[in-house]
């Protein structure tokens, strides 16, 4: 039997809101550059990510100073791909605010989601160590 702790009680769930995150600001970039001419729309692929974290499965690398430390988690820079336009521009800017508005708002529903399933394993946890 394995130990409880935040990786076997969290699994990814912490990591993907990181990655939530970081393509929330990647979309608002890209509604904000809307008529900038030759911007490119990018986006992160968090099925890729999330691929790659399943396999993974450890803690991201942060730099402890005590053996005692709980592993940390930091942001990789994950990568950023550009958005192939559905219907092109004529200046060069190819993104589509239908689509970029389509993506930020399931994004932000799909972190809220996220986030209350991490508040709802941190009740337990504390009710669990409380004896509740």
């Amino acid at each position: 039997m394995s130990a409880l702790g935040f990786t076997n009680s969290l699994g990814i769930h912490d990591n993907a809101l990181l990655v939530r995150s970081d393509r929330s600001s990647v979309l608002a970039n890209n509604l904000a550059n809307a008529d900038t001419p030759g911007f490119k729309a990018r986006d992160i692929d968090f099925k890729a990510i999330l691929a790659g974290e399943v396999q993974r499965s450890s803690s991201l690398g942060v730099s402890k100073t005590d053996s005692a430390h709980i592993p940390g988690r930091e942001n990789e820079g994950w990568e950023q791909l550009y958005r192939t336009p559905l219907q092109p521009s004529i200046d060069g800017n190819t993104v589509d605010e239908n689509v970029e508005n389509t993506a930020f708002t399931g994004n932000a529903m799909q972190y809220n989601s996220s986030f209350e399933f991490l508040n709802r394993k941190f009740t337990g946890l504390t009710g669990a160590i409380r004896g509740e």
